[in-house]
């Protein structure tokens, strides 16, 4: 590598100020973004709420569908964090690792904010499946069946396909739901029993 190279590299790591800006205007378009729809926020709401300007954002996004996939990356972050989260709780028990994951599920779709799933309310609004966003959506979809295969195994389901099958469309009801219904109304809570259900009839071994 030469000197000129080196100092190229140098010249293009992020500053800490353009660090903070970049954290700034992603924690502005998560809140709107997630709130009002990704179609509905143009970046002038997103840099107000910011507390910068355009220049600041497309220094450090190159057009809205830049910020867009950044939004979705930290949304998929959030989402296997609290995931694992509920995992974590019970080491070694599949069973119990999927019914802790549906408990804080309806917990958090109590909240008055919840507006479900950001990928859900993404495919809603860019109905072009090749559109990047959408493949994005198409990743978190497909990551989260492995996940839910890989849990439907562990308990030793006889039909791991079907289990994680009825679990996905579980959670998406859920999601669903928590729009449709007010703030912790029954149908959001059944989640949990449904789940019950499902495990008792597709992973008898483990109840």
């Amino acid at each position: 590598m030469t000197q000129t190279e080196t100092g190229s590299r140098t010249r293009r790591r992020p500053t800490t100020h353009a660090l903070d800006a970049q954290t700034q205007i992603l924690e502005a378009a998560d809140t709107l973004f997630y709130r009002e729809g990704a179609r509905a926020v143009g970046v002038d709401a997103v840099v107000k709420l910011a507390g910068l300007n355009k220049m600041s954002l497309y220094r450090q996004f190159e057009s809205k569908d830049a910020l867009l996939l950044h939004y979705l990356e930290r949304r998929a972050q959030r989402f296997w964090g609290y995931f694992e989260a509920s995992v974590a709780r019970h080491p070694g028990q599949p069973r119990e690792q999927l019914l802790q994951f549906f408990r804080d599920l309806a917990t958090r779709a109590t909240h008055p904010s919840y507006r479900g799933c950001p990928f859900v309310n993404i495919a809603a609004e860019f109905p072009d499946p090749t559109h990047p966003a959408r493949l994005a959506v198409a990743t978190n979809k497909t990551q989260l069946m492995e996940r839910l295969r890989a849990l439907a195994r562990e308990a030793d389901s006889p039909a791991p396909e079907r289990l994680a099958s009825g679990l996905a469309l579980l959670i998406e009801g859920t999601y669903a739901a928590s729009q449709t219904y007010p703030p912790g109304h029954p149908v959001v809570m059944a989640a949990v029993d449904t789940a019950r259900t499902l495990l008792d009839a597709l992973a008898p071994g483990t109840a």
